[in-house]
């Protein structure tokens, strides 16, 4: 099930959430590190972020590359140089009782030098060591078994690449924002029905839930995960866009309140502030690859098998986006 080009044809059971979360990401950048708004509405903002706010244990240990080239991780990032910066963009679904599993892993770097977003997906069932537990699985279990810890150690030793940030977001949370939001606007390639719902051809606009369902959807497209990746990137972007162009105040609380109750970082607020103000235009250009592998049954389970060259093409080119020249400040 490999496809060349770098991408991904994956058998995995999840519904295809990988470019969802980005969008969300973005809208925390931009509505929690927003700047301008006065009185109750900055102290809200404010309350917002330290709510948001869960740092990493100080006692972690630091990821080392094997790679001598690479930097150890640098959170709080210099942003008053503007040094490029990576972060772990996790999607959970959430149950009572239950930190459930990241449906969607994905790293994300930043670099005003080069000024691209440069990002990549790694597949819910990819098989390889769990970090802090020592042993082989689905990558997506080492949330299931040591939370964002435990996610953040073994996306970086799969890599072989620290990561400065991370930012945990609930699927609930992505609909509330497309609502607050007014909704997206997609050009849907051909018509289909998906849980209940018709898309017909065509532009058309949408809300949360139907955005997300428009998303979704693979087995009737006839491109399978090509199709459905174009139609997730139609909905990232229209969020993008609208959140770098969002001005309605009086919609504030309502996006601060879903960030509130589904959003966990390790970006304080000042860091978020300076990212938004010094790191902004850099949304505009944003390059994306997809892992690529092979899907095979082991002990009657499902995995996505990537290669050690694989692994290193990535090294490599998240690499390329971390060292490139940094901008002076």
């Amino acid at each position: 099930m490999k496809s060349g080009n770098g991408s991904i044809k994956s058998r995995g059971k999840g519904k295809g959430r990988r470019w969802l979360w980005i969008s969300l990401s973005v809208i925390v950048l931009l509505a929690v590190g927003s700047v301008g708004v006065a009185g109750y509405f900055y102290w809200s903002v404010k309350e917002t972020a330290s709510e948001i706010y869960q740092p990493l244990p100080s006692d972690r240990p630091r990821y080392v590359s094997s790679d001598k080239d690479v930097p150890a991780a640098a959170a709080p990032v210099e942003t008053e140089k503007l040094n490029p910066f990576s972060v772990l963009l996790l999607g959970v679904d959430e149950r009572q009782n239950d930190r459930g599993r990241s449906d969607t892993i994905m790293v994300m770097t930043v670099n005003p030098a080069s000024k691209k977003v440069f990002m990549f997906n790694i597949p819910r069932d990819t098989r390889t060591e769990l970090a802090l537990r020592g042993t082989e699985d689905k990558i997506n279990h080492a949330y299931a078994y040591n939370g964002i810890e435990g996610s953040l150690a073994t996306v970086e030793k799969f890599i072989d690449m620290p990561i400065d940030y991370y930012v945990e977001v609930n699927m609930e949370g992505f609909k509330l924002i497309v609502d607050t939001l007014d909704g997206v606007n997609v050009d849907n390639p051909f018509e289909f029905d998906y849980e209940g719902e018709t898309f017909p051809e065509g532009l058309q606009h949408l809300n949360g839930d139907q955005a997300l369902k428009f998303s979704r959807m693979r087995y009737d497209d006839p491109r399978g995960d090509f199709g459905r990746n174009d139609r997730q990137k139609q909905v990232v972007q229209d969020v993008i866009r609208r959140a770098t162009k969002w001005t309605n105040t009086s919609s504030l609380p309502s996006i601060l309140h879903a960030i509130g109750d589904h959003v966990r970082t390790n970006l304080a607020f000042g860091e978020l502030q300076d990212l938004v103000l010094k790191y902004r235009k850099n949304l505009n250009d944003i390059e994306s690859t997809f892992v690529q592998g092979q899907g095979t049954m082991i002990g009657g389970i499902y995995y996505y098998i990537v290669d050690q060259t694989e692994r290193d093409r990535i090294h490599e080119a998240m690499k390329q986006q971390l060292l490139t020249n940094f901008t002076e400040g």
